[in-house]
């Protein structure tokens, strides 16, 4: 173990004095740990660019791309658990916590893909303040067996990374304090919601619910509104990043 090279981190981090620096440590650290791929960002908004919620990160060439063409973030099972997830867990092991899901043999499709592209498997790492999911950290490339130990210490290089570089960007108080957006959701909205997310048409959900489509439609209009969403697509997106939906 390499757990030195971790405390480390969280020393040194702690006297950097730029964003640079920290991710310069944060990259020597996982290097060490031979993880060939990173990624550190903020926990989406509705309609926020996600171009600027990357503090920092390195992907295989084409797989950024290949990812948003294929809306992979609408059934990524390791997105949906990092909605439900309270500390890291590692990337193959969702597969399994989604064998039932409707989009099952997708999300399979999804992680093949993902290994072609060099990501063979990795860890994600929640980071949460009082308003709930701010971030994360993700891990991966080649294999890598993290034992309970480092999975901690690693949440904790999660956190310390994630704050330090906010903090040396002006930005914690913001994001600590930033406004959150209403998903105080009816015991309804949140049925329609999670039939919609399987997949399921205005008419098939209107006969399992025993209400008819148009209500279905009146509730999906209220949850567009709720979440600021451009359509319902749009809305299933931003329930998954949020953690409405697992």
């Amino acid at each position: 173990m390499a757990i030195k090279e971790i405390i480390h981190f969280l020393v040194v981090s702690e006297e950097c004095r730029t964003p640079a620096e920290v991710i310069s440590e944060l990259e020597k650290l996982l290097e060490g740990y031979r993880f060939d791929f990173y990624g550190l960002l903020k926990q989406p908004k509705p309609n926020e660019n996600p171009m600027g919620l990357v503090l920092s990160g390195r992907w295989p060439k084409g797989w950024p791309e290949t990812y948003i063409s294929k809306k992979y973030v609408l059934i990524d099972p390791t997105i949906r658990y990092l909605g439900m997830a309270q500390k890291g867990f590692r990337w193959r092991d969702t597969i399994a916590v989604f064998h039932e899901d409707p989009h099952a043999k997708r999300m399979e499709r999804m992680m093949m893909n993902s290994m072609r592209f060099g990501l063979l498997d990795g860890y994600i790492f929640p980071i949460h303040g009082r308003n709930g999911l701010l971030g994360n950290m993700t891990v991966g490339g080649k294999p890598v067996d993290l034992s309970p130990s480092e999975m901690s210490l690693f949440d904790a290089v999660a956190k310390q990374a994630f704050w330090r570089i906010l903090e040396l960007r002006g930005e914690a108080e913001e994001v600590r304090q930033g406004a959150q957006v209403d998903t105080r959701l009816t015991r309804r909205e949140m049925e329609v919601l999670n039939y919609l997310a399987d997949g399921m048409t205005s008419n098939e959900i209107s006969r399992l619910l025993d209400i008819s489509a148009h209500t279905v439609d009146w509730y999906m209009n209220g949850l567009q509104e709720k979440l600021k969403a451009k359509n319902r697509q749009h809305a299933v997106a931003l329930a998954f990043r949020l953690g409405l939906v697992s």
